[in-house]
């Protein structure tokens, strides 16, 4: 069953409309999570909103939204006038235009979303909008409201549904030229040009997402299950980074080292001295790694085989 809704409207092309349903197409519930916990006693620390003058607890009823001015003034904004302002995004995501994919920059992109028709009613509108999207080799700029706040979204066809992306306003989006200009414009070689390409060339591939491993999340759940077990916690020594002194040299190496590596695996051997290490599944998630706890359910299921071979030797 899907998660539920972040949003439920109507998509229009036109005169074209059908009801759908946004749903988040990421998750980031299955990576470790840690609670703060107050060192000296081990309890859960409690957050709560004070008056910063008073310092008295507000209730959350009793707290409303405010822009600042100078002099710690603000302006008081109500849950009711924010929701009066009524943007019609709000309920329906309107087709404003249809680009080319290229032409987004990547630095606009923010989060994807899946949406599908919501309910029985209105396949048929969604298909041709899908279809149209999909056969025109485009994709649907439109605008949505999520948070109170609206997003232009980026539409485009995914098996059976529509893949939304959220994209950045330009004001949101930081000028490169501050970053970049001290960066020196160095000549490169063509024979450094051949070396590198030689080496892009070697490690080129598919994008195939199920090979990578989050070794960060692999390393804490690790470090949890030592904790667990009551084993000693050894830090590790962290990585050097070289220091490049011959680049061209260093190209070279890397390309009769690469060279070294495929030789090795083409002919089925590993380099002396070396051990053989398999590759790593990438992680499953937090729930499937980490050691399992006993619980009732496990606790019946091996009262149950305990009295099913006793029962076997008194027969």
């Amino acid at each position: 069953m899907a998660p539920r809704a972040n949003w439920k409207g109507f998509l229009r092309l036109s005169l074209v409309t059908c009801p759908v349903a946004l749903y988040p197409a990421t998750s980031d519930s299955e990576k470790i999570s840690f609670n703060q916990l107050n060192k000296q006693t081990g309890h859960r620390i409690k957050y709560v909103k004070v008056d910063a003058d008073t310092g008295e607890e507000v209730l959350n009823e009793d707290i409303v939204k405010g822009y600042p001015l100078e002099n710690n003034e603000f302006i008081e904004v109500s849950k009711e006038e924010l929701e009066e302002l009524a943007l019609e995004s709000t309920r329906t995501i309107d087709i404003d235009e249809f680009v080319d994919k290229s032409e987004i920059d990547p630095r606009y992109l923010i989060r994807p979303y899946y949406l599908r028709p919501d309910g029985k009613v209105g396949h048929d509108a969604f298909a041709v909008i899908r279809e149209t999207i999909r056969d025109m080799n485009k994709v649907a700029i439109g605008r949505v409201v999520l948070t109170n706040r609206e997003h232009i979204i980026a539409l485009e066809p995914f098996d059976k549904g529509l893949v939304g992306t959220l994209l950045r306003y330009p004001y949101e989006v930081r000028s490169a030229d501050e970053y970049f200009d001290e960066i020196q414009d160095v000549k490169v070689t063509k024979d450094m040009l051949d070396l590198a390409k030689h080496i892009v060339n070697q490690k080129s591939g598919r994008f195939e997402p199920e090979k990578f491993e989050d070794h960060y999340e692999t390393a804490l759940v690790d470090l949890i299950n030592q904790k667990r077990a009551g084993k000693p916690i050894t830090p590790k020594e962290r990585p050097k980074g070289d220091n490049v002194v011959d680049l061209m040299e260093a190209l070279r190496r890397s390309v009769g080292g690469r060279a070294a590596e495929t030789k090795t695996k083409s002919s089925g051997k590993e380099s002396p001295g070396k051990a053989s290490k398999k590759p790593r599944k990438a992680a499953a998630g937090q729930k499937e790694m980490l050691m399992p706890i006993e619980g009732k359910k496990q606790k019946a299921a091996a009262a149950k085989k305990s009295s099913a071979k006793s029962q076997r030797r008194s027969a």
